[in-house]
């Protein structure tokens, strides 16, 4: 009998079975099928995963997975196991399941190069994507991974980005126009911006403002006016259903034992999401919310398909015209409703996370702040993309600096499709002391990558990889031999690589030198309590910076016009 098909009934009666089970019942039912599927996987194996070594679980049932799940910094774990067990190594995650973690950059860039072919999703990962954003660009594997990205591949070129930073000038603009408002407003010749406010800030004029939540606003105007030729009005306090629903993303939350349970379980069994919780009725909620609004931009953008050309055509234009199969790589109705999910959720979280974190690291460093603004002012007009792309060494430096230190993604989980062999860079040594330089996967193995391990661990980036100096960048033999090795976008995975590289890093690039440029020219930013504050992480969907002490995601910033 067929594995797959052997298994589908017993899929099923599970699915029912969680809907109505208590958690004692969930637990006992998970227990059986993992251990059946344990049998059955026995069962069929040949190709063996080479045995390596790794820390001991801490839990008999969960195995390291409540470390590494509620960690804010994996990347700080995972680089205290490789100091003891080397590159590659093994840890026990729940139900005795266990996953490959590699710290070598051969091997990364040997699985990203294969990423949605040999290397695809874990079930779990795919199933709360397709709850949250549906099976677009994220979701898709393979043809349908090349085909949808194909599809929206002119939007994301040096050409694209080069005619739409205009439209991202124009964007900028206002947001400098927001700020020296609040100032004036407040009287003092400053004001403090703060994180959680901004939205009052819009209907009420304050003392209190919200600094990364106005940058927020702007990765989402920018994004909206040269991705779906819509504008949010963010920046004008124009309501929009939409920040209401991508806030929800950026809220951190604190779930409760139920919530948390239920949401690591469902990384390991995607059928346990069919467990109601608050947590998943919010996904559900989104999902719903963004339809609605894709619905409306799509409405939007037929009514003025007619007449443009492929390199006037705006994200959402080229996706109507490969559903139609103008392009030679149709997609579906479902594809194109997934995608602007997808291209809203990126172009407004991650990017909102890095500008917000590149706007603390030059109020952190003052004298960062001073040699960016020397530069920046020696230049006189607005500077072309092509003058932001090569005229501009500190800003560029200040810029990868950011991006290497404070990556929006944190792990990039994948699962062999069949089965293979890694190469690594270095030897490893095997649970029964042989020495491998390259490591057997069998189909099914899941593998993570972290990436602050590879942007910033000691071993890749030399003793001072934690500390955010941008002249690092502009030296001369440009980082460490080991750092050159990471095959990722200017030697990071901040962007990923491979098929799955981020397809609008050059837009996100683009907006973040963009809003460095005019803010630092114009304002000095200063942390409100001084240069030592203490700046933590908050968990929500993504990881946000805040500030220590302040409730929510809050980073109060002291703001005054630049002089001269």
């Amino acid at each position: 009998m067929d594995t797959a098909s052997g298994l589908a009934p017993i899929y099923i009666a599970f699915r029912a079975f969680v809907c109505s089970a208590s958690v004692v019942g969930v637990a006992t039912g998970l227990a059986a099928i993992w251990v059946l599927c344990t049998a059955i996987r026995a069962s069929r194996k040949q190709f063996r995963t080479t045995k390596l070594r790794g820390p001991q679980g801490t839990s008999l049932l969960l195995g390291v997975s409540k470390e590494v799940f509620e960690s804010l910094d994996t990347g700080a774990i995972f680089e205290a196991w490789s100091k003891e067990y080397g590159v590659a190594y093994e840890i026990p995650m729940i139900y005795g399941q266990k996953r490959i973690i590699l710290c070598d950059p051969k091997a990364a860039a040997y699985l990203l190069a294969r990423d949605t072919w040999s290397y695809v999703g874990t079930p779990g990962h795919k199933e709360h994507l397709v709850r949250t954003i549906g099976k677009g660009l994220f979701w898709a594997e393979g043809e349908s991974h090349r085909r949808q990205r194909r599809s929206i591949a002119p939007s994301f070129n040096s050409a694209a980005i080069r005619a739409l930073c205009p439209v991202i000038h124009r964007t900028v603009d206002r947001l400098k126009a927001a700020w020296e408002a609040s100032i004036d407003a407040n009287g003092s010749g400053s004001v403090v911006l703060d994180v959680q406010k901004w939205m009052n800030y819009m209907s009420y004029v304050r003392s209190l403002h919200h600094a990364a939540q106005l940058v927020i606003l702007f990765s989402l105007d920018a994004f909206g006016i040269a991705g779906f030729s819509y504008d949010f009005g963010s920046l004008d306090g124009k309501p929009n259903p939409m920040i209401s629903v991508l806030d929800a993303f950026g809220v951190p939350t604190s779930p409760n034992f139920w919530d948390g349970s239920v949401l690591l379980l469902s990384l390991f069994f995607p059928m346990v999401l069919n467990v109601p919780t608050s947590r998943i009725g919010m996904f559900a909620k989104l999902q719903a919310r963004m339809s609605e609004i894709c619905d409306t931009l799509i409405e939007n953008a037929t009514r003025h398909k007619e007449g443009v050309s492929n390199e006037q055509a705006s994200t959402i234009s080229l996706l109507l015209k490969a559903e139609d199969g103008d392009s030679g790589w149709r997609i579906t109705r479902e594809e194109v409703v997934s995608q602007l999910r997808t291209l809203v959720f990126a172009s407004y979280e991650p990017t909102a996370i890095i500008m917000t974190w590149a706007l603390l690291e030059v109020a952190r460093h003052p004298d960062v702040q001073t040699k960016l603004r020397e530069e920046l002012l020696s230049f006189g007009g607005e500077p072309s993309y092509d003058q932001f792309t090569t005229g501009f060494p500190y800003l560029d430096a200040v810029v990868q600096e950011t991006l290497r230190v404070h990556p929006a993604i944190q792990d990039l989980i994948r699962q062999a499709s069949e089965d293979d062999v890694i190469p690594l860079s270095e030897p490893v040594w095997t649970k029964s002391g042989e020495v491998v330089d390259s490591i057997a996967v069998e189909r099914g193995t899941v593998i993570s990558i972290s990436v602050p391990y590879m942007n910033y661990s000691d071993a890749i980036w030399g003793p001072d990889a934690k500390a955010f100096r941008p002249e690092r960048w502009l030296e001369v033999d440009g980082g460490t031999r080991k750092a050159q090795e990471v095959k990722g976008y200017r030697h990071l995975l901040t962007f990923s690589d491979g098929p799955r590289t981020c397809i609008g890093k050059l837009f996100a690039i683009a907006e973040i030198k963009t809003v460095l440029s005019v803010v630092v020219k114009n304002f000095v930013l200063e942390m409100r309590d001084g240069p030592d504050t203490k700046v933590d992480i908050a968990r929500g969907i993504t990881l946000r910076p805040k500030v220590a002490g302040e409730e929510g995601i809050k980073v109060p910033l002291r703001l005054r016009q630049y002089k001269g």
